[in-house]
């Protein structure tokens, strides 16, 4: 079941876990791809028949082996891009997440080696996201989001999520990028010695080393 509409239910099913446990439902899977939840049931129906997730009625979906290995092929060609794109042309961290969303699945499997080889087989993307190996193999450190995390605690930036444009540029401004070090204030955190107040809602999608 090869199509962009599959890939990117799967790519979708897959992130939703990748930092958290909980497993998506069906409305969040629709509000995520903002499709109808009627759409939602069609597909998950054709994945299922497929073998790529488990799904029953009302409860949650999940991807089956098969689904995973696809899920994380896609994830590897979106990360590698939003890395070309950073590195190579000139795009901004908050540029290149939409511009990967229509090349992923454009670039052949030749051109997407000549990329990783070209960039030194990168394992982290701009946002700090994993770069799957070429055999799909993802290592990560523990972590903590930073809303979750207690004051005082000392990590470095990990990863920053990347789907609204305008809040990376609003924490970009006040200097968190990924691999920054920082202390958790009751205010924001503490940087390079001064107190940073994070803009609304950077603390829901900023993760720090636990």
């Amino acid at each position: 079941m090869a199509s962009p509409a599959a890939d990117d239910y799967l790519k979708t099913v897959y992130s939703h876990t990748e930092w958290q446990d909980d497993p998506i439902t069906p409305s969040v899977l629709a509000g995520k791809l903002g499709v109808a939840p009627s759409s939602v049931t069609e597909m998950v129906k054709k994945l299922a028949a497929a073998g790529l997730v488990s799904h029953v009625p009302y409860g949650a979906v999940r991807l089956t082996e098969e689904g995973e290995r696809r899920a994380i092929g896609i994830i590897r060609r979106h990360r590698l891009i939003e890395t070309w794109l950073v590195r190579e042309m000139g795009y901004g961290w908050d540029e290149v997440h939409d511009e990967a969303e229509v090349l992923e699945h454009a670039l052949s499997d030749r051109l997407l080696e000549r990329i990783d080889e070209r960039l030194g087989r990168p394992s982290l993307d701009p946002h700090g996201d994993k770069i799957p190996d070429a055999e799909g193999q993802i290592e990560r450190e523990a972590f903590v989001l930073l809303a979750d995390a207690p004051v005082g605690h000392v990590g470095r930036v990990l990863r920053v999520r990347d789907r609204d444009p305008e809040l990376l540029r609003e924490i970009e401004g006040a200097g968190i990028d990924v691999g920054r070090e920082v202390a958790v204030t009751e205010r924001g955190v503490l940087l390079d010695g001064d107190d940073v107040v994070l803009p609304e809602g950077a603390a829901d999608v900023i993760w720090l080393t636990a």
